[in-house]
């Protein structure tokens, strides 16, 4: 694309990485309201909206930096779908530029088509250099031979070209996340001292400008696949001035399926009626900030509050009323995915302990609790507590969980009992 105000050589193209295209459903099974179709097709639609952004915006070229897949595919579907998207791209004579990232390495995926010939990949063994004829960039990158690459492959790419604006195409996760598996460690440095005015990188799911002077930019994955890849997802639309200068570098989001995990703090609250109006005024606020896309939520309520042992004690309940609130406001483009809790009660444990022998007993007990597989604290308080009480606690989906769950019912029980 052309402009008149930076000059004849402005230019814009879009960053993105991580598609995961036709990424299985992992955990949704255990849901049975979970729209499970609108999920599965979200990396497809999201895909579309990259494609139909380029076209809108008639961009120069397109950067995709890793795991266009997500791994090897059954049949040839997800293969005919992108080249499908990509000639859309070659019929306005926009190219794309591609890195095989770890979930797609040259080693992984055996079913795979010839893309459309305005696709280029960039080469396994050794990083690969390519120019535009009609504009002043270079474009550099290496795709992963096989889904373990350990060695740091900024070292042998090329150094900057002369004249040109310089993008380094990298699936990295740098120096380490938490949230991702170490893959082409590099740092910043390493980065740095190649020159390049852009590293497009990719591997890490949450869009971050690592930074400016030279841009080193991950774009995340253009669609959320699970909770904890929370927020707007999407890519950058990057205009760069006959000076070489990256002049507007812009968000755009283009997820279909937005995941969010809200936080409710009820330090203080006392009343259930006040918990369902916080929690409808949550979710309604959150709803109104996504779209029209589909949005899939968890609320954890956390604070200091009287309603600590009510909420344990009733979780299947309070979980229920959450998804009827949900339904209430949309039930076409909300779905409730799981109410968590991390409250705290009001009353003083030492004070609770004070009052009998066999109160200190059991709270010890609890302190030294360590559930397994089938706990067998769980088993020896099935005789004392009641059916409904059990049945939240046996109901707990995560190990992490049940000491919560177990203290929090049994020191609710311990003290309503205590105060009649």
């Amino acid at each position: 694309m052309t402009g008149d105000i930076f000059g004849a050589d402005m230019f814009t193209f879009l960053h993105a990485a991580d598609l995961h295209l036709d990424s299985p459903l992992r955990g949704l099974s255990r849901y049975e309201d979970a729209p499970v179709e609108a999920i599965r097709g979200a990396t497809r639609r999201a895909l579309v909206n990259l494609v139909d952004l380029a076209l809108e915006k008639e961009v120069d070229f397109v950067l995709i930096s890793g795991d266009l897949y997500d791994g090897d595919q059954k049949d040839y579907s997800t293969a005919l779908f992108f080249n499908k998207q990509m000639s859309r791209l070659r019929e306005r004579r926009i190219p794309v530029f591609a890195i095989s990232g770890n979930h797609d390495a040259a080693s992984v995926i055996t079913k795979s088509l010839a893309p459309p010939d305005n696709v280029h990949f960039f080469p396994v063994k050794k990083p690969g250099s390519v120019g535009l004829p009609d504009l002043p960039v270079a474009i550099h990158g290496q795709g992963f031979a096989n889904a373990r690459v350990q060695e740091n492959l900024v070292l042998d790419y090329p150094n900057a070209c002369p004249d040109r604006f310089n993008i380094g195409l990298l699936h990295t996760s740098l120096a380490g996340s938490s949230q991702h598996d170490t893959y082409a460690p590099c740092s910043p440095g390493d980065l740095e001292r190649k020159g390049y005015h852009y590293w497009a990188l990719g591997h890490i799911h949450q869009p971050e400008v690592i930074s400016r002077d030279p841009w080193i930019v991950y774009s995340g994955n253009i669609q959320g696949r699970k909770i904890n890849e929370t927020g707007e997802r999407g890519c950058f639309l990057v205009t760069v001035d006959d000076s070489l200068e990256v002049v507007s570098h812009e968000f755009v989001p283009l997820d279909v399926v937005r995941w969010n995990h809200l936080e409710l703090d009820l330090t203080g609250m006392a009343e259930t009626d006040a918990l369902l109006d916080a929690v409808r005024d949550k979710i309604s606020d959150t709803y109104r900030e996504a779209g029209d896309r589909l949005l899939a939520l968890r609320l954890t309520l956390c604070g200091v509050t009287e309603l600590h042992g009510i909420l344990h004690s009733g979780l299947s309940r309070w979980q229920a009323q959450c998804v009827g609130l949900t339904a209430e406001i949309d039930p076409g483009q909300l779905w409730f995915e799981r109410l968590k809790l991390k409250t705290s009660p009001v009353y003083d444990l030492e004070e609770l302990a004070r009052r009998d022998d066999l109160t200190a007993l059991v709270l010890e007990a609890l302190e030294d609790f360590t559930p397994g597989p089938e706990p067998k604290a769980v088993e020896a308080l099935s005789k004392k507590l009641p059916a409904e009480v059990l049945g939240e606690i046996t109901a707990a989906e995560e190990a992490s969980d049940l000491k919560e769950e177990v203290a929090a019912i049994v020191l609710h029980s311990i003290a309503t009992s205590q105060t009649r």
